[in-house]
């Protein structure tokens, strides 16, 4: 299983917009083959910073949705309204205390 944390940082004037999008999409994500979940959150003093957090079988998994005609169609349509280059990370757990909660 991997873990990819995505930081998005939008235009001020473009995060309800996003939220919208979003909001329309996640599911689509959310369900992709070979994804365990995925999570938006949301910065809580700028608002228009936000991360998604999602896990994966493996990095094939991810790879395959990067590629993906979902992918294809979703990352040129938010991509004009980031006021900042995006930062991604691929993780692997090292420790995972909420399993035990």
């Amino acid at each position: 299983m991997v873990i990819r944390i995505v930081k998005l940082n939008f235009q001020e004037d473009k995060i309800d917009q996003f939220l919208s999008y979003f909001d329309e999409i996640k599911q689509h994500v959310n369900s992709f083959e070979n994804c365990h979940g995925m999570q938006l959150l949301q910065d809580t003093t700028q608002r228009n910073i936000v991360f998604t957090y999602s896990l994966w079988e493996n990095e094939a998994a991810l790879e395959k949705y990067r590629t993906s005609e979902l992918f294809g169609s979703v990352w040129p349509t938010i991509k004009p309204w980031f006021a900042l280059k995006t930062e991604a990370w691929t993780l692997n757990s090292y420790f995972n205390g909420f399993e035990n909660k």
